[in-house]
Formats: structure tokens, C-alpha cells, sequence
């Protein structure tokens, strides 16, 4: 029988735990209610809590009030949040994450800047330890250049309200998008000069898909800027995510590299594709999650330098399977 001593968090130099949780992207087919009792029963730390018409609509009235019931809810089931943004249609009906950041018109990149606004209230409300966002596809015709003006200057609001309210704004890059790859994260940092509320959302799929660095490394590398973390398996160049086990991803060393940073926000499942199942895949992912986090813990410290993954089979990742965004 092992003694209190001997216990994870008690062993000198031990990392602590990984806190994880799942995204409701994932449970669309259930009510709120009955997502979050189910992720508390199944021992899940968090949620990444998408605001969606199903889920906390930040358009409906009285958001404030239904805040307020959900922060009650969290607090009860002890579940810790996450609030993302990429619900698909919650703007736009007929244009899928539209508008975006980088529309042409200011008035719609304004309705998404809202959205932001609105989030970040939220997050404040409920305790969130980040707001998660993404940049959105370049629209035809747009200059790069332009297209990355219109990103800082949407964001700049953004910025100052996280800052205000205490709530990291945590930038997704995301295969096809402006903002795609970890550079381009690091080029979004120099353009607004760094702020302290502007972190990273780091999808561990995504650096499977695209970049040049094993995933393992891109978390050593993105260490000090992390604020959420997004975790499903994926396939080099096939932006589609799927199920622990169908994918490629080695699983322990990401988990080690992610417990040596010391970072202690949620590490959310991202399975938006399989809300037709999602209580079957929430059931099975914790326990994979949990065994490679044993798994990584009981083996050697890597010592190897980083690895560079080979360039993605036929130039650009797909995008088709996922479309802009989940």
C-alpha cells in the first residue's frame, strides 16, 4: 500500500498532474446541463465551454443572469472552464465561422470583435482561465498584408478588455487561416508589441498536421506563452482530427514535454466532429489520456534534440475534412 508520501505530488521534483477536460463542441446533441454532469461523473477536470446556441448562447438575452447559473454549475460539479469561440454558425446562418476578423467590411469584423467582448465578460464571470480565439481565412482578393492590418486592430480592443479583466486571450493557429502556424503566432506578438494578455492556444494536433517540429518540441518552444491546450490525434498534412489511436501523435513524450512547463490550465479534448457519439469518445479519451500521462511519467527523461517532422505529403495540409475550423 503506498503511502502519502509516496503520491505524485508529493515526490520531490514530480510534476504536477495535467488537468484535463473536453470540449462541448464535442457534446452539441446534449444540453449543458447534462455535458457538464456528464464530464464531473466521468473525472474530467474542465470543459472548454464553446459559446454556441446550444451552449450558453452569448446572443440570447439575460447573458449575465445564464452566466451566472453556469458559473453556480461549474463551481458545484468542480469543474474548472475554458471559454472558446469557434461555434460555426453562431453569427452567421449561412457562412461557416463567419464573419471573421480579416472581413472586408468593417462592420462584420466588428460583429466577431463583439463576440470577443463578449466572451471575455464571460470568462471573467465564470472564472475562465482563458478565452480562445482564432485569426479566420484570408478572404479572396485580400492582401496578406492587409489582412494581417485588419487582425491587430480587431484584436487591440480584445486585448485591453482581457487585460481589464484579468482573462488571458489565448490565439489559436489553425490550418488554413491567417494566423496557421506557431510563427505566425510569434509575428502576431511582434505586430501588437507583445502584449501580456495575448497568449497561445496550442492545438496538439495541429502541430502534427503542419509544423516542422515534432509535437513534443513545439511545446518546449511555445512554453512560455501557453494559456490552453487542445489535444485530439491527428495525421501529417490531413487537417481532420480524430480519436486517440487513429492517429499518428506519440502521446507520452507531448504529455512529459507539457507537465515539465509547469503549465496547469485545462488540456481540452477536441472531437467536434463526433458529437454523434460524443459520451462514448468522452468516456474512452480520459482514460487514454491517463495512461499516457503514467506512461510518460515512469519513463526517462529525454534527452534527444529536437526532432524535425518531414515537410506534409503533398504540399499544404488538407483543410477539406475540417473545413476553415473544426
Amino acid at each position: 500500500m503506498s503511502s502519502e508520501a509516496d503520491a505524485p505530488e508529493n515526490r520531490i521534483g514530480a510534476a504536477p498532474d495535467l488537468r484535463f477536460g473536453y470540449g462541448t463542441n464535442g457534446l452539441a446533441d446534449l444540453r449543458l446541463d447534462d455535458a457538464l454532469a456528464l464530464l464531473a461523473d466521468l473525472g474530467y477536470d474542465g470543459v472548454g465551454l464553446t459559446l454556441d446556441h446550444m451552449h450558453l448562447d452569448p446572443l440570447a438575452p439575460d447573458l449575465a443572469a445564464r452566466t451566472r447559473r453556469v458559473a453556480h454549475r461549474l463551481g458545484t460539479l468542480g469543474l474548472g472552464v475554458t471559454v472558446e469561440t469557434g461555434a460555426r454558425y453562431v453569427l452567421d446562418p449561412r457562412r461557416k465561422h463567419g464573419p471573421s476578423l480579416l472581413d472586408p467590411d468593417p462592420e462584420d469584423r466588428a460583429r466577431r470583435a463583439d463576440l470577443l467582448l463578449r466572451a471575455v465578460r464571460v470568462a471573467a464571470d465564470l472564472g475562465a482561465h482563458a478565452v480562445h480565439c482564432f485569426s479566420g481565412t484570408v478572404p479572396q482578393g485580400t492582401a496578406t498584408d492587409i489582412a494581417w492590418k485588419r487582425l491587430t486592430e480587431a484584436l487591440t480592443p480584445v486585448l485591453d478588455a482581457a487585460a481589464r479583466a484579468g482573462v488571458p486571450l489565448a490565439v489559436e493557429p489553425e490550418p488554413g487561416h491567417l494566423l496557421a502556424t506557431l510563427a505566425d503566432f510569434h509575428h502576431l506578438r511582434g505586430a501588437l508589441g507583445d502584449p501580456e494578455a495575448l497568449g497561445l492556444t496550442l492545438d496538439i494536433g495541429h502541430c502534427q498536421c503542419l509544423e516542422p517540429l515534432a509535437p513534443a518540441d513545439c511545446v518546449r518552444t511555445v512554453a512560455p506563452w501557453l494559456r490552453h491546450v487542445q489535444i485530439e490525434d491527428m495525421r501529417r498534412g490531413v487537417h481532420e482530427h480524430l480519436p486517440f489511436g487513429d492517429g499518428e501523435i506519440d502521446f507520452p513524450p507531448v504529455l512529459a514535454a507539457l507537465a515539465a512547463t509547469g503549465y496547469q490550465g485545462l488540456t481540452v479534448v477536441e472531437l467536434p466532429r463526433h458529437s454523434h457519439a460524443g459520451p462514448h469518445f468522452a468516456a474512452h479519451s480520459l482514460p487514454f489520456l491517463r495512461h499516457a500521462e503514467r506512461t510518460a511519467a515512469t519513463a526517462a527523461p529525454a534527452s534527444a534534440p529536437p526532432r524535425r517532422q518531414a515537410a506534409p505529403p503533398h504540399g499544404a495540409p488538407s483543410t477539406t475534412p475540417e473545413g476553415s475550423s473544426r
